[in-house]
């Protein structure tokens, strides 16, 4: 991976623990570029809409928690695969992707969320 594409991981990761602390301002401030688009379909496209967002969830949950599994970039584009635990040990696994532009800001975001299942298949973990 060349310098910028370890970079851009480093930042998306450093983004969304920012903005999933608590402090999505900063988050955006720090890490997002002058257009942002939003492909989860309840957060509101922009910036100011992520950062409703999750102002709100920091209100409601202010107990949760994140672990990033893992993270892999290519070019422009940085995916992470977290495990988040939220009140009442609800279990969720999320994966994100984000595109960065030329300045090394996020512009773009994607994400799929699955709540883990009481029973598993197969055994294995998500994460």
């Amino acid at each position: 991976m060349g310098q910028q594409t370890d970079q851009n991981r480093e930042n998306a990761i450093a983004y969304y623990r920012l903005a999933f602390e608590g402090n999505p301002r900063k988050a955006v401030e720090l890490y997002a570029g002058a257009e942002y688009i939003q492909h989860n379909p309840v957060v509101k496209d922009g910036k100011e809409g992520f950062i409703a967002y999750f102002e709100k969830l920091q209100e409601e949950y202010p107990e949760k928690s994140v672990e990033f599994v893992r993270s892999t970039a290519e070019g422009d584009l940085v995916a992470l695969h977290t495990y988040q635990v939220w009140p009442g040990n609800e279990e969720w696994i999320t994966m994100d992707f984000f595109r960065f532009d030329a300045k090394g800001k996020i512009v773009e975001h994607w994400d799929a969320i699955q709540q883990i299942p009481e029973k598993s298949a197969n055994g294995n973990k998500m994460y």
